[in-house]
């Protein structure tokens, strides 16, 4: 018995002990959550780890945030958004994180925004596309930092027009982005052009294409043009696929994400020709802010930066930002610090709105190639996110009051 008791003493002094180091280690540094699918989606969130780690790098070594260094703690959600919510709660409790950033995919980012608005912590979204998390979804303690579903479609669309192809195929993974891509497709291309058809929408489960059956699908249904909002491995069967039966064959091609080096260098020398894609050409963007970034990001990793890169590097950047503006890591004082803040990019300065807690960010758009084996972007430009952006007043219709 003397023992036992013993035995339970040692061990609640030591978890005291723990909890004390714990509460010290959070008090000398800013704690924030990171949440993320990096065993489901290595291509993209590989980069994006290396890309937040340069920032995090960059911010401690100029000496921090208020008087601190930051820290980040990160979690893997397996693409789950039930373990994105258990990994949120095991930060906060546990890890006594003050603020989470990250998420993938969009039905993850979906559960982060409503677990952000529910236990009033500030959530920035980094990557997740779906319009919902600034419109339909949206709450005041959750921002978006990429070019949403809706913007990069709204980018592609005038050049899908200027195709003037009539009828349109639709392929994509079915999941809340898939779906809320091919939804603003086709309602801005039948508001361009009002004789559009959509002949064929073929729906893929997410990571599981029957390549062969899709591609066939496609062909069957004669269409002269193609829209795809496919991804990752994916994107890559699909590719590999229609190069094979001939598919993009004398067809247009109009492609979410393809022109992405996360994507696109998979393929090698089997990269589709002359797609009409939003991506990043790193190699030839020649702005000082591209060039300081590819530089330093090549020094620390002896590798070239991916889209990936950009979006990390962005969002813990914004996040300093953040907390320097509200001088404080309370989540009202950094949710209204958000509202128009300015950030410096890779891609030049962004601005997070105060309508809808979505930054401008843009992306760039292009046509694609291969070159020397790999697949590039070619004449591209920079479209600024703001300019493909819902007025005022469809952002107050589309956006629950706060």
């Amino acid at each position: 018995m003397a023992t036992r008791a013993g035995w339970i003493t040692r061990m609640t002094v030591s978890l005291t002990l723990s909890l004390t180091a714990l509460g010290a280690s959070a008090q000398q540094t800013i704690r924030i959550g990171e949440i993320n699918s990096y065993k489901a989606q290595p291509a993209f969130l590989g980069p994006y780890k290396n890309g937040w780690n340069l920032a995090l790098d960059q911010i401690n070594a100029s000496g921090g945030v208020l008087g601190k260094q930051l820290e980040v703690v990160s979690r893997d959600d397996n693409g789950n958004p039930g373990d994105a919510i258990r990994v949120a709660q095991e930060l906060i409790a546990r890890e006594q994180v003050q603020l989470l950033f990250g998420g993938f995919l969009s039905n993850t980012g979906l559960a982060l925004t409503d677990f952000a608005k529910q236990r009033k912590i500030f959530f920035l979204a980094a990557e997740p596309l779906t319009d919902k998390i600034v419109w339909a979804d949206g709450n005041k303690y959750t921002y978006r930092l990429r070019p949403s579903t809706y913007m990069q479609v709204a980018m592609l669309v005038p050049e899908a027009v200027k195709l003037k192809k009539k009828r349109w195929a639709l392929v994509y993974p079915n999941y809340e982005y898939g779906q809320s891509a091919v939804a603003t497709f086709m309602k801005l291309m039948k508001a361009a052009q009002p004789d559009v058809e959509f002949v064929t929408e073929q729906a893929t489960p997410l990571g599981n294409i029957d390549a062969g059956a899709v591609t066939q699908a496609l062909a069957d249904a004669k269409p002269d043009a193609i829209f795809n909002a496919l991804f990752s491995a994916d994107l890559g069967k699909f590719v590999r696929e229609g190069n094979t039966r001939g598919l993009f064959k004398d067809r247009s091609v109009v492609s979410l994400l393809t022109g992405e080096p996360d994507y696109l260098d998979p393929l090698g020398a089997e990269a589709p020709t002359g797609w009409i894609v939003t991506g990043y050409p790193w190699y030839s963007i020649d702005t000082p802010a591209n060039k300081k970034f590819v530089d330093a990001y090549e020094a620390k990793y002896h590798d070239y930066p991916r889209n990936g890169s950009v979006v990390g590097y962005t969002a813990l950047m914004s996040i300093a930002n953040g907390l320097k503006k509200a001088g404080s890591t309370d989540p009202d004082k950094l949710a209204a610090a958000f509202k128009g803040l300015g950030v410096d990019t890779p891609f030049g300065p962004i601005t997070f709105r105060a309508q809808d807690n979505q930054s401008t960010m843009g992306a760039y758009v292009g046509v694609t190639g291969v070159k020397d084996g790999k697949g590039v972007m070619t004449s591209y430009r920079y479209i600024d996110g703001a300019s493909v952006q819902p007025s005022d007043a469809d952002v107050k219709k589309l956006r629950p009051a706060e």
